[in-house]
């Protein structure tokens, strides 16, 4: 008998669902930082043994929209309640349980087995968990409620063991092989704009997006040329730094994340354009990979 589904990680912003990705799936498949809004693509990674497949996929936090981009980042959301086998809604100890009642009105229609993650716990005492846990219970009655420590481990061997006994029985849906369904390309943009997120502040991360416009593999490297786009010409002055600077050190952290990433040595060059229209425009977000469809 072999056991294969899709589970798929939902919530609000800055809950922990990309640190309790790479917990489950053992690899670093998405970027995780404080910052809100970090993950902006649906992304997935699976998990095999011989006698299960779990295909987990990460999603962007939910939010009321703005500008396109973080229209596109709600359809990952939404799209994820759509197609999954066992739905994991991720919470932590702080999160006002109204917040997105429209979303969560969505999870709580959802026939399929819900799991609720109350992350973070180790921020909390007994008392106040116990509050959250009857809280949540009264909201979403039809889940099942675990309470977890994604950066400390605590839970995801249990919330593991339960996801295999919910999962169907089904031949696996990739090659057993398989980490990811994303290409190479993605996960040097990911790393790269990771290091954005962490070396600068205020609004230019969210104005920030990379495009790999060259990926050359050879037995010991990979030539890499990467554009960071942003809006204004203002903050392409900030992100090159004076005398280049700021560039360099971000260049150089993701060469080194890029190395241990793929096991080989990099050579990363990385320039720096304005597209002002980018977030707002149908076609520039398609052109970067943002359609959930």
């Amino acid at each position: 008998m072999h056991k294969a589904g899709f589970v798929n990680i939902v919530g609000n912003p800055n809950v922990g669902k990309s640190t309790l990705m790479n917990q489950l799936v053992g690899e670093r498949i998405s970027i995780a930082t404080f910052k809100a809004q970090t993950t902006r693509h649906r992304i997935m990674g699976i998990v095999n043994t011989p006698e299960v497949q779990i295909v987990f996929s990460d999603t962007p936090g939910v939010l009321k929209p703005n500008y396109k981009l973080q229209e596109s980042m709600l359809a990952f959301s939404v799209s994820a309640l759509n197609d999954a086998d066992v739905l994991l809604y991720v919470t932590d100890v702080v999160e006002d349980p109204e917040k997105n009642a429209d979303f969560l009105e969505k999870v709580r229609g959802m026939k399929i087995p819900v799991l609720l993650l109350i992350n973070k716990i180790d921020e909390s005492d007994q008392k106040s968990l116990g509050d959250i846990v009857e809280r949540w219970h009264a909201l979403l009655p039809n889940a099942e409620i675990l309470p977890i420590s994604a950066k400390n481990k605590f839970g995801t061997d249990l919330l593991l063991r339960r996801i295999q006994e919910l999962l169907p029985e089904s031949p696996p849906y990739f090659d057993k092989d398989q980490l990811t369904d994303k290409p190479a390309r993605f996960f040097v943009s990911e790393i790269i704009r990771e290091k954005i997120l962490l070396y600068y502040d205020k609004e230019i991360p969210y104005s920030v997006e990379v495009k790999v416009e060259r990926f050359k593999e050879t037995e010991k490297k990979i030539h890499i040329n990467a554009v960071i786009y942003v809006e204004r010409e203002s903050q392409k002055g900030i992100v090159i730094g004076h005398q280049g600077v700021a560039l360099k050190k971000v260049s150089t952290e993701a060469r080194k994340a890029l190395e241990r990433f793929f096991d080989k040595e990099v050579y990363l060059e990385t320039f720096v354009k304005v597209d002002k229209d980018w977030r707002s425009s149908k076609k520039e977000l398609d052109s970067f990979g943002y359609n959930p469809e």
